[in-house]
C-alpha cells in the first residue's frame, strides 16, 4: 500500500511536550509525572495508559458554581505516548513560570499534574459578567498546551504601551499584567456592540508582560448580567472597576 499518508509519521522527540503537528500535541509519560487533559481530546495513544476523571477540590467546585470557569479535565497516568487535539484548533505549547499565566479555562488543551490555578473575576467599569469576565490563574512551574482558533498574534505590553483586545478575542496573558473589562468611552456603547461598528467588550492590558490574541471571535454573552433588574442586564450596576483585580479570587 502506498499513499502521501506515510509521510504523517511519528515525531521523534524526547521532549515531554512536542507538536506531531500544528493541531496535534504529542505527549510523553514516563510513569514519573501525569498529565492532566480536556476531557475527550485523547486521540490516540500508545502503552499501558490509564485515564480518570480528574477529581476536582471544594474550591474548584465552588469557582465553578459562581463563575461558569474552571477545566473539565481528565488525569493520564502510566507509561507510553499520548495525542490530543480538539475540533482541529492550533495547539501552543508555553512554558509557565514564576511570572504565572492566566487564560480563558476553554482554550486549555493539556497541563503538568503539578500546576496549580483559581479563578479570578477582571474588573469592569460597568460591572457586567459576561465574556472575559472570568479568567483561570495557573501557577507553578510546569507547561500548558493552549488552543487556538486560526495561528495567534502575541502583543508585547510594556508600561509606555497599553494594548486592548476584544474580550472574545484574547486568550491568555501574564499574569504580571493589570487588565480591565471596557466598553465604548461613552456610557450609550454600553447598550449595544460599539453601535454600527460590531464592537463590543475590550480587555486592556497595562504593566510588563503579553497578550495572546486569536483571530475568532465569539458571539457576544446573550443575557450577560450581574445583579437584578433591566439596568443591570445591560451592564449597569453597583459593582465597578478597581483596576487592580484585588480580592476577585476564588481558589482551590
Amino acid at each position: 500500500m502506498q499513499s502521501p499518508l506515510f509521510g504523517h509519521t511519528e515525531a521523534q522527540t524526547q521532549d515531554r511536550y512536542a507538536l506531531q503537528n500544528p493541531q496535534l500535541l504529542r505527549v510523553s509519560l514516563t510513569g514519573h509525572e501525569d498529565v492532566l487533559a480536556r476531557k475527550g481530546s485523547m486521540v490516540a495513544y500508545q502503552g499501558i495508559i490509564e485515564f480518570d476523571a480528574e477529581y476536582q477540590t471544594r474550591g474548584q467546585q465552588h469557582a465553578r458554581a459562581h463563575t461558569g470557569e474552571g477545566l473539565d479535565l481528565m488525569r493520564c497516568s502510566g507509561q507510553g505516548t499520548l495525542y490530543f487535539a480538539n475540533l482541529a484548533q492550533y495547539v501552543h505549547v508555553v512554558d509557565v513560570d514564576h511570572q504565572g499565566l492566566t487564560v480563558d479555562g476553554s482554550y486549555v488543551l493539556a497541563l503538568d499534574s503539578t500546576l496549580h490555578w483559581d479563578t479570578y473575576a477582571v474588573d469592569s467599569h460597568h460591572g457586567i459578567s459576561g465574556a472575559g469576565s472570568h479568567q483561570l490563574n495557573i501557577s507553578g512551574q510546569g507547561k500548558v498546551a493552549l488552543m487556538t482558533s486560526g495561528q495567534p498574534l502575541m502583543l508585547q505590553v510594556t508600561p509606555d504601551k497599553v494594548v486592548s483586545a476584544d474580550a472574545d478575542a484574547v486568550v491568555a496573558w501574564s499574569t504580571s499584567l493589570r487588565v480591565q473589562m471596557q466598553a465604548q468611552t461613552s456610557s450609550s456603547g454600553v447598550w449595544r456592540r460599539r453601535g454600527s461598528t460590531g464592537e463590543g467588550w475590550e480587555l486592556s492590558f497595562a504593566g510588563h508582560g503579553y497578550a495572546l490574541v486569536q483571530p475568532s471571535e465569539l458571539l457576544p454573552p446573550q443575557g450577560a448580567q450581574i445583579g437584578q433588574g433591566l439596568a443591570a442586564q445591560y451592564g449597569f450596576g453597583q459593582q465597578g472597576a478597581h483596576g487592580q483585580n484585588h480580592g476577585n479570587i476564588w481558589s482551590n
